[in-house]
């Protein structure tokens, strides 16, 4: 482990974290409560994949469908309009339009096939994301002056990652650079998001093995081609599956690094605070 006692940790002149785990459970907060505090850097990795993986596949569907209205086409032919998409770190709105949902057209829903390619486009932007951890701590340290340095993941790292391989190659080199922190919620925490993400279903990256597995249950069970499918139906049944999906693969994460719960998190208002947190779980 990068800090293998609490005192390592404490009288680290450089700290790093890579906080994991579902959206929704502070993250992103905590992060920029440090920041704010001062002496921290913040890397978001889904404001990396938005802004550079995904950026070009993002901004050639806008194009597309501007295309498909006639003044828009004849004023992009001409060069003199063009489109961008503006990715921020608290609104993924732009890479989620994206990423869509499958099922009816008519719906809003994509046909499988292109959805499940938008899918492995996110995958290798998120991994290359992640993989880009070090180049940013660099850059954090040698040219921002900033001492500590958070990595932010989204909920799907653990999507990619096998948790269950001791060396498995990403999770080995973020561990080498980083501890990871797990922020665990409780089943009262995932029936909340639950709840949440019923209200306003977005898209989601999933596994392919796990889409794949879902989205044949999910016909069949419904007796239902693929034309047949609500969209935001279909998110919405398979978010609670991938919650409970996702749960042993994050604590099989966590042996490499710290667990800490949410209200823990929470509860760590001061860079102080969060620094006695960690050293408490070391």
């Amino acid at each position: 482990m990068l800090y293998p006692d609490a005192n390592s940790w404490r009288t680290a002149p450089r700290k790093s974290v890579m906080f994991f785990g579902m959206s929704g459970l502070g993250k992103t907060h905590v992060s920029k409560m440090l920041v704010q505090q001062g002496g921290w850097f913040h890397y978001s990795v889904d404001y990396r994949i938005g802004t550079s993986g995904m950026y070009g596949h993002i901004k050639d569907n806008l194009i597309a469908h501007a295309m498909r209205e006639p003044f828009l086409r004849d004023m992009l032919r001409a060069d003199a309009i063009y489109l961008e998409p503006n990715v921020h770190d608290h609104d993924l709105s732009a890479v989620a339009a994206y990423l869509g949902k499958p099922g009816n057209p008519e719906l809003g829903g994509l046909p499988v096939a292109e959805y499940t390619r938008r899918q492995s486009q996110f995958r290798e932007a998120e991994i290359a994301a992640l993989v880009d951890t070090a180049a940013f701590m660099a850059r954090a340290q040698e040219l921002y002056g900033y001492p500590h340095f958070i990595c932010d993941t989204g909920g799907s790292i653990c999507e990619w990652i096998d948790p269950q391989d001791a060396q498995d190659p990403l999770l080995e080199q973020l561990s080498q650079q980083c501890l990871p922190v797990w922020i665990k919620g409780t089943q009262a925490h995932s029936e909340d998001l639950i709840r949440r993400f019923d209200r306003a279903p977005k898209p989601m990256a999933y596994h392919p093995e796990f889409l794949a597995r879902v989205w044949t249950q999910y016909l069949s069970e419904n007796n239902m081609q693929e034309g047949d499918v609500n969209p935001d139906a279909f998110i919405r049944w398979t978010y609670a599956q991938a919650l409970a999906h996702r749960q042993p693969r994050y604590a099989a994460m966590a042996r490499s690094g710290i667990t800490v719960t949410a209200e823990e998190m929470h509860a760590a208002t001061t860079s102080a605070a969060f620094d006695d947190l960690v050293a408490s779980k070391l």
